[in-house]
């Protein structure tokens, strides 16, 4: 069995720009794109190492750069599908930003400050795990502003991200779908097995309890934030695996599409005595 193009993962993932969809209607096991778990593993594989090449080429070029951002709810496997999708990656040019509830010095400017303020400098891949979305997900659903700020939110999103885009920074956007009952089963294995206990929050037991108030603010969130500079791709992710692979195609793809050629500094080997 062969492993799907990058065309064809973005078409069957993507929140086509302007077009109705329903979230609850998107399945969350991935087989419909990888039906061979196997392949998917080959796939990541190479994905991986294709994705340092191009990191690379990127740092060394200098004049753009990749934010690769991640959402869904606890147990998604944000972390997860960073350490496996750049398993290959070296350090170098990597930024990666986890954001958590904002401190005293970040609610006392706009909620966009901090964001800003992590967007990856030319030349490097960043990684959002969480990002803005937190305010208009988690900020809707717990009612932490008022609803008529909250509304404004969606257009100053759409607006942020295509300034970054015009600016020279590719955003990629994924929403990890885990399913209800495979969320249950991985806050219990937190519980269960000691070297997850750690990940293990009682507020994630609140927002399981908001399930289908979360599920709505994605949908609304979805619909409204996927533009043609900045598009939803929804990530079935009961599968670690197939995740993975998925999220890997599609960042492949837009490194790929950026073009990028080494830098030619126009040094000669026969210009320099190596002793």
């Amino acid at each position: 069995m062969a492993i799907p193009s990058i065309a064809a993962v973005r078409k069957a993932l993507m929140a086509a720009p302007g077009k109705a969809f329903d979230l609850s209607a998107r399945e969350t096991t991935g087989r419909d794109v990888f039906p061979d778990k196997a392949e998917a593993e080959t796939s990541l594989r190479k994905d991986a190492a294709v994705i340092n090449e191009l990191k690379d080429m990127l740092y060394a070029e200098g004049r753009r750069s990749l934010l690769v951002i991640l959402q869904g709810m606890d147990t998604s496997g944000k972390s997860g599908t960073i350490k496996s999708v750049f398993s290959d990656t070296t350090p170098l040019g990597m930024e990666v930003k986890a954001f958590k509830a904002p401190s005293s010095e970040e609610l006392a400017r706009d909620y966009l400050w901090r964001v800003h303020n992590a967007v990856p400098r030319r030349g490097n891949v960043g990684i959002f795990d969480r990002s803005h979305y937190e305010d208009v997900l988690v900020v809707r659903v717990r009612e932490l502003a008022p609803l008529e700020e909250v509304e404004k939110r969606y257009e100053q999103i759409n607006a942020f991200e295509k300034h970054l885009s015009e600016n020279g920074t590719v955003v990629l956007k994924f929403m990890l779908n885990v399913g209800y009952e495979e969320q249950g089963i991985r806050l219990k294995e937190r519980l269960e097995e000691q070297h997850k206990l750690w990940k293990f929050n009682p507020v994630d037991l609140d927002d399981r309890a908001r399930w289908p108030q979360f599920m709505a603010a994605y949908q609304l969130a979805l619909q409204r934030c996927s533009t043609r500079h900045a598009p939803w791709y929804i990530i079935p992710s009961d599968s670690r695996t197939r995740r993975n692979a998925a999220v890997a195609r599609v960042v492949r793809g837009a490194l790929e599409g950026m073009d990028l050629k080494w830098k030619d500094p126009g040094l000669k080997p026969e210009s320099f005595d190596f002793g």
